[in-house]
């Protein structure tokens, strides 16, 4: 049979922890909405690739 004794210090330790780890979670979540907001506010996207786009040569006019 073990006898376990808790210190103070571990309680110490998983209050810290938890706080970094919803930290962690909460940046995440931050950084997932703004990609998902940025993606969703854009109209269409056209990729570059070398190309003459007529849209693109009557704007420099």
């Amino acid at each position: 049979m073990a006898i376990r004794v808790e210190h103070e210090l571990h309680g110490r330790r998983l209050s810290r922890n938890v706080g970094v780890g919803l930290t962690l979670v909460g940046f995440a979540a931050l950084v997932f909405a703004l990609s998902v907001v940025k993606m969703s506010a854009t109209g269409p996207v056209q990729g570059f690739d070398h190309t003459v786009r007529p849209e693109l040569v009557g704007a420099e006019e």
